[in-house]
């Protein structure tokens, strides 16, 4: 076995962080970087409301598919090929939806860039155990942070380019990202070609073990807390700045920060969540916390809209902290790779793939009653839905201390050594599992 050249070995981790980085930048800022320049658009070409729901379901519905097709490309092409061709498809989505000249442009660009991004949410942390095997932790806040940022950002800017420069500059200009996010995963897909080196392997979900999926509790109730997070999240980005502009009477810049505001609320809650369920084993006090904020967030932008319309955001925003709850969970709850994948698989693609009839529905819902009443009532009953979920999530837990849980008895069931039977584990883990996509 050749001795690695530690100066080699350091170049290409310098390489693999920046990639990362402009890799996480890019999965991100192009889901919230389109929605505030509706109003900008709409001055250039009609954008009926059925076409902005298909913009707005297009991000969940590749997540679920192109989610699960990832291991079977990583394991044809490898890793950083696939990571590659990931990136240049977002890019080239940015491009393409910056040049639109109609709705249906500006739908083709966002699915291209939602493929890309549903393959790169997958490989992430995978590109992260691979070269920084020993730092997981470290590197999974680093680019869970760059999530973070680069979701709140784009709406935050995205009116002043547009204003300054042009909608097609602000839309476009973040395929800049993307483009040299290019470079480094050239220069290592190139490496790994030369040497020939073993790629991280993301195994695709036993049918045995996805199967038993179906049958178990915790499963479920991890899929609709997925599910409620999801579809608070991708309505918001979606139809949030139209229906403050609407209801509270704010400005479409007003209403672009207040979408800034309530992606920012994600950035502590991605940083403490995790560690609070894996070494504290807080789980239904996060759920109270998140149903509660929803209720009162979509209630005052039902009663109240234009009284306070930056408490009704950031608390609306607050929901979504069960998204890294539930990937912290999905990784507490499992033994092996092939169960993590079964568990994170089932919830996302359950989850994803009833969240995708929201953008539009609330669309069309919108369009049938000429009012945001019905979609705020419908948010309303989301975020109630999560404490159900959350009480056999929290049960789960504690039967797991006593070696009773639902995914001991699949274990059980299934003979296999697959779920954990305990309810801790290490931080690095659980960050890990909590670092996919938004």
């Amino acid at each position: 076995m050749t001795t690695p050249d530690p100066l080699a070995v350091g170049r290409g981790r310098i390489l693999a962080v920046v990639g990362i980085v402009l890799l996480a930048f890019s999965l991100r800022s192009a889901v919230a970087s389109l929605s505030p320049l509706f109003d900008a658009i709409g001055e250039d070409f009609d954008l009926p409301a059925a076409v902005l729901g298909l913009i707005g379901t297009v991000p969940p519905l590749c997540f679920a598919v192109f989610g699960l097709l990832a291991a079977g490309f990583e394991r044809r092409f490898g890793l950083e090929r696939t990571t590659l061709v990931a990136l240049g498809a977002v890019g080239l989505g940015l491009v393409a939806r910056a040049a639109a000249l109609d709705a249906y442009g500006l739908l083709f660009g966002s699915a291209l860039i939602f493929a890309g991004v549903g393959v790169g949410n997958v490989l992430v942390p995978a590109l992260v155990k691979k070269y920084f095997a020993e730092r997981i932790g470290l590197l999974t806040t680093v680019y869970t942070t760059t999530m973070a940022v680069s979701t709140f950002l784009p709406p935050l800017i995205a009116v002043p380019i547009a204003d300054a420069a042009g909608w097609r500059t602000s839309l476009g200009v973040w395929a800049v990202f993307a483009v040299a996010g290019l470079i480094p995963w050239i220069v290592l897909a190139v490496r790994s070609r030369r040497a020939a080196a073993a790629d991280v392997d993301l195994e695709a979900p036993s049918t045995r073990v996805f199967g038993r999926m179906w049958r178990l509790p915790t499963a479920w109730a991890l899929a609709i807390t997925f599910f409620a997070s999801s579809a608070v999240a991708y309505t918001s980005f979606a139809w949030l700045p139209k229906i403050l502009v609407d209801t509270a009477g704010v400005t479409p810049q007003v209403a672009g920060v207040l979408l800034s505001l309530f992606a920012l609320i994600g950035l502590p809650a991605s940083l403490v969540v995790p560690a609070l369920v894996a070494r504290r084993g807080v789980v239904l006090p996060l759920f109270i916390v998140a149903s509660a904020s929803g209720v009162l967030g979509a209630g005052g932008l039902l009663v109240a809209p234009a009284s306070a319309p930056w408490l009704w955001v950031a608390l609306l925003g607050t929901l979504p902290l069960l998204f890294p709850l539930v990937l912290t969970s999905v990784g507490l709850r499992t033994r092996t790779h092939d169960a993590t994948v079964a568990l994170s698989a089932f919830a996302q693609s359950v989850g994803y793939g009833v969240t995708m009839f929201m953008p539009i529905g609330v669309g069309v819902l919108h369009d049938a009653t000429d009012s945001w009443t019905a979609p705020l009532v419908i948010l309303i009953g989301i975020s109630l839905l999560a404490l159900p979920a959350g009480v056999v999530i929290a049960r789960r837990k504690r039967s797991n201390r006593s070696g009773n849980s639902a995914t001991d008895r699949g274990e059980r069931e299934g003979g296999g050594q697959a779920f954990s039977s305990d309810g801790d584990g290490d931080s690095d883990s659980s960050s890990s599992s909590s670092s996919s996509a938004y």
